[in-house]
C-alpha cells in the first residue's frame, strides 16, 4: 500500500503502477537533520541515489525511478535539505555544499551502505561532484546530468555567454524579494521553471507542474531553497578540487536555458580514465524528464556493467 502521506497522483504519466504500490517514503536522520527519502526495489540491490536540482524535490526522478527499480537496483531519492518534505535549517549557512554533501553521506550510512552509485542533476550534480572528490571509496560510479564541473562553472562565469545566462544566480542574493515574488503564484512559476523552459514542452503534464508547486509552495521551502545559491556565494567552498577517479557519465543535454554547452569543453582532464560524455540534442535543462528514454537507456547501460 501506499503511505497516506504519499500525495501524488496514482495516473503519473512515466511512472507504472506497480513500481508505485512499491515506494517506500522514510525520514532518515542525517548529518543532524531529517531527510524525506523515496525508495524503491530490492534491499539487497545495488544502491543508486539520485540527486535533484533546483526547483525540483524526488519526483523529478519519476521517470527514472521504476527503470532502475525494475533493473534490480536499490534505487534512493532524497528531498535534499531544505526541499519538500525534508527538514529547512533556517540560516544560509546551513546550506553550504559541504553541509549537504555531508547529508548524502549521513544517508548512505544510515542505509548500512559504504557505496553507492551517485546520480545528479543540477545542483544535484554539484553535491555529487562533491561527494566524488571528497569521498572517492564511496562512490562506485558518478552520473552527472546538466551540471558543470566547479572549474568550468568558474572558468566560464569570467565569459559574457554563461555570465547573462547566470543572471539569476545574482538576483537570489537579494533578502526576501526572490522567494517573495516566487511565493506568490506557486503555480504559475511551476509553469514557467518547467514547461516554459523545456525543448519538449510535453515532457511536464499539469499534473506534473501541480505536484511541483505544492512541493515549492510549502512553509519555508522557497527561501531554503534559493539559500543554496545564498550560500554558494557567501560561503564558497573551500579552494579545492581533487581529481575524480570514480567511472563518470556525463549527459548534456545541449539546449540547455541556464548552462551553455562550453561549459564541457576540456573537462575530461578533471575525470578519471573511464569518462565519457553524452550530448542529448533536442532537449533542455530538464533532461530526465525531457528525454527519459535516451536517460535511463544510457543509465542502465553504465550503472549495470
Amino acid at each position: 500500500m501506499i503511505p497516506q502521506t504519499f500525495e501524488v497522483s496514482q495516473n503519473l504519466e512515466g511512472l507504472c503502477l506497480q513500481t508505485m504500490n512499491q515506494l517506500e517514503h522514510l525520514s532518515i536522520p542525517t548529518n543532524g537533520i531529517t531527510l524525506h527519502t523515496v525508495l524503491a526495489g530490492p534491499e539487497a540491490g545495488p544502491l543508486v541515489v539520485l540527486l535533484h536540482g533546483f526547483p525540483e524535490h524526488w519526483y523529478s526522478w519519476r521517470k527514472q525511478i521504476p527503470a532502475l527499480a525494475d533493473a534490480g537496483f536499490r534505487v534512493v531519492a532524497p528531498d535534499q535539505r531544505g526541499y519538500n518534505l525534508s527538514d529547512k535549517p533556517a540560516h544560509v549557512r546551513d546550506y553550504r555544499l559541504d553541509a549537504l554533501t555531508e547529508d548524502i553521506v549521513g544517508l548512505i550510512r544510515a542505509l548500512g551502505r559504504d557505496q553507492a552509485v551517485i546520480v545528479g542533476h543540477d545542483w544535484g550534480g554539484a553535491v555529487a561532484h562533491r561527494l566524488a572528490m571528497d569521498y572517492p571509496a564511496m562512490v562506485s560510479k558518478l552520473v552527472i546530468m546538466n551540471s558543470p564541473h566547479p572549474r568550468a562553472m568558474a572558468r566560464e562565469l569570467k565569459r559574457p555567454r554563461q555570465l547573462l545566462k547566470s543572471w539569476y544566480i545574482y538576483f537570489f542574493q537579494v533578502p526576501w524579494l526572490p522567494e517573495t515574488i516566487l511565493n506568490l503564484a506557486p503555480d504559475y512559476w511551476a509553469g514557467v521553471f518547467f514547461r516554459d523552459t523545456a525543448v519538449n514542452k510535453h515532457a511536464f503534464s499539469d499534473e506534473d507542474l501541480e505536484v511541483t508547486a505544492k512541493a515549492n509552495a510549502r512553509p519555508r521551502a522557497m527561501r531554503s531553497m534559493i539559500n543554496w545559491y545564498r550560500a554558494a556565494v557567501r560561503f564558497p567552498p573551500m579552494a579545492r578540487t581533487k581529481q575524480i577517479t570514480a567511472p563518470t557519465r556525463i549527459m548534456w543535454a545541449e539546449h540547455d536555458v541556464a548552462l551553455s554547452k562550453p561549459l564541457t569543453e576540456g573537462i575530461a582532464r578533471w575525470y578519471g580514465a573511464d569518462f565519457r560524455i553524452h550530448f542529448i540534442a533536442r532537449c533542455g535543462h530538464w533532461v530526465q524528464n525531457e528525454a527519459p528514454d535516451e536517460v535511463n537507456r544510457l543509465l542502465l547501460a553504465f550503472v549495470a556493467h
